[in-house]
């Protein structure tokens, strides 16, 4: 079996697990488990930031970070396509009581000037806009990199709006390897950013938010009063220590795979290769002869296994648990079922 559908089913290995099982743990409630103080110490420094807090999943790390940066009836600005407005179940509005408006999406390029005059000002009637979100890399638009160009670009727009940055970094890892932009330097143009440890660094559970020393206290509140306080945690912390030591670095490896597998299926007319920069692979299925869950489906019963993100449109991901036969395999599978 090739699993190609997300970078989340990758299971720990074996030294990972060593980690986990010799991790020294405490109570994270009370603050004092010293695995989980040393990763969020580790990551906020990565990214040159005061302080992080560990949280058990990426929608729970944005949702907090959200309100954070987002008074509950104020507005955040964000891509039509965004995870935050398309993959958490309207949990900004539910559990935030934030208003969210859209720009039409284009995936990891971003118009500053449109967003820029997105932005509205505090005013009877209208919803004051008081953030804006950003993901990186970006999930629906082919794990596309926004360029720090773009982002300082954005940065600048925000101040002079008096509005905050939040980035959805759930794979901005992969952005750093591809581009080489020290983690610091995307650290500086975001107010807040979320951060999956649990994708293609290969840790079982987890994500972290990051940010100031006053908001990640307004954090660790948020995250207890949503049901995510844990207790002798740090054998999960461990894990994502475990990842960023160690699985960082290999994520150039996922990005060469998917590019085998885009110039692989480029003759089909389902994806361009030079437009595959990091670790997703989208397949435009708007001229193949199968639909996307057509294609999953028949993909799975010859041992392939991909996502139908739409109708048309199929995704494969790359990560620490495919070989290069596996990669292989679904060139072949999936050719078939395109030609």
């Amino acid at each position: 079996m090739a699993d190609l559908r997300s970078d989340t089913v990758t299971k720990p290995t074996a030294a990972m697990r060593t980690s986990m099982a010799e991790a020294e743990v405490g109570d994270d409630v009370f603050g004092d488990d010293p695995t989980v103080i040393a990763l969020e110490r580790h990551a906020a420094q990565l990214f040159g930031h005061e302080a992080a807090l560990f949280a058990p999943s990426g929608t729970m790390a944005n949702q907090i970070a959200l309100q954070l940066v987002v008074p509950r009836g104020l507005e955040l600005l964000a891509g039509a396509d965004a995870h935050v407005v398309t993959y958490e179940l309207g949990a900004a509005a539910a559990l935030g009581g934030i208003s969210t408006r859209t720009w039409p999406s284009v995936g990891a390029v971003l118009d500053v000037e449109q967003i820029t005059a997105m932005i509205r000002p505090a005013g009877y009637p209208s919803v004051p806009t008081a953030a804006i979100a950003v993901e990186q890399t970006h999930n629906l638009g082919g794990g596309g990199v926004t360029s720090l160009e773009t982002l300082r670009a954005l940065r600048v727009a925000a101040d002079n709006a008096g509005v905050a940055l939040h980035c959805d970094g759930a794979r901005i890892w992969h952005a750093h390897i591809a581009d080489g932009v020290p983690l610091d330097a995307y650290g500086s143009v975001f107010d807040t950013l979320s951060v999956c440890l649990s994708k293609g660094l290969g840790a079982p559970v987890g994500s972290l938010i990051i940010g100031s020393a006053d908001k990640i206290a307004q954090a660790r509140v948020l995250r207890k009063r949503l049901g995510g306080g844990m207790r002798q945690v740090g054998i999960l912390a461990a894990a994502g220590q475990y990842a960023l030591d160690n699985h960082l670095t290999r994520l150039a490896e996922d990005h060469t795979r998917a590019r085998h597998l885009a110039e692989a299926l480029e003759p089909y007319g389902v994806v361009e290769a030079a437009q595959v920069r990091t670790n997703l692979v989208p397949l435009d299925l708007s001229k193949a002869p199968l639909d996307a869950p057509s294609l999953a489906a028949a993909a799975a019963e010859r041992g392939v296994f991909i996502a139908a993100m739409l109708p048309r449109v199929a995704r494969l991901v790359t990560h620490l648990d495919l070989t290069d036969a596996d990669v292989e395999k679904a060139a072949s599978v999936l050719g078939e079922l395109l030609s």
